[in-house]
């Protein structure tokens, strides 16, 4: 998953001239996108992926949830320039100032304990806490359907997907077209770009990286397509082996 190319405001999913409340909206539903049974329940990313995640997101938070932070970090990005000196104190300003660890904080007691919804006389009482819910709802739906697929089933070519052992790149693509995702979607999905995901199906090794970073790409690659992963990286490393030093495999 390559965050790391993406700045802090595309990491929490917000505008650059984003006001506080909203930078710390986004960064709940981030985090909570990523967390508990969200993404990790469809079996679409490991535990361990998940944690790189929600610590980028922590890290973005961290500087853009914090006004002075977030100042230098504009500056040295060149992003909002065009605003004025009074402009960018108002939007700063515009929402109760919440740090970091005050977020965090909020996040975890809001997680453990029901709030009161009712008043005392009884009439249904609208707060934070259950916009928040929500809002954590809608994360995790949103997290799911990225990676729903839908496609009509083909007995045939389902039969043989399970009696497939060794994937090679043109079976790869026969069934990334089967099920309706495209290039640009795959893309998208493992954060892998265009150009290697064409590699891969093309079996140009000559223009793909290492084994174990094009192991980590296929892997990715049969995740999103519901496919065994470890089976289909093992098998299709072993075919670029084979590509590669033909009397070595023979």
């Amino acid at each position: 998953m390559d965050f790391d190319s993406r700045n802090y405001y595309e990491i929490l999913e917000i505008e650059t001239n984003a006001t506080l409340e909203e930078i710390r909206n986004a960064y709940k539903r981030a985090k909570n996108a990523y967390s508990g049974d969200s993404v990790a329940l469809y079996s679409l990313m490991s535990q361990d992926e998940c944690d790189a995640i929600v610590n980028q997101i922590e890290e973005a938070y961290s500087v853009i949830g914090d006004p002075e932070k977030r100042r230098e970090y504009d500056n040295a990005r060149g992003l909002n320039q065009n605003q004025t000196e009074q402009g960018f104190k108002e939007n700063l300003n515009s929402t109760p100032s919440y740090t970091p660890k005050k977020a965090a904080t909020e996040m975890m007691s809001e997680t453990s304990t029901e709030s009161n919804n009712v008043n005392q006389s009884g009439d249904f009482q609208y707060n934070a806490e259950h916009s928040n819910k929500s809002e954590v709802q809608v994360s995790k739906i949103s997290a799911f359907n990225k990676f729903k697929l839908n496609f009509s089933s083909d007995e045939e070519l389902e039969q043989r997907i399970e009696n497939c052992t060794e994937y090679t790149g043109d079976f790869l693509k026969k069934i990334r077209e089967y099920k309706n995702v495209t290039v640009e979607r795959m893309a998208d999905m493992t954060k892998i770009s265009k150009t290697y995901i064409r590699n891969i199906e093309d079996e140009d090794y000559s223009k793909l990286p290492a084994d174990v970073y094009t192991r980590g790409f296929v892997y990715q690659y049969a995740k999103c397509l519901k496919l065994n992963p470890d089976l289909v990286a093992t098998s299709y490393i072993h075919r670029l082996k084979e590509l590669k030093n033909p009397t070595q495999t023979t």
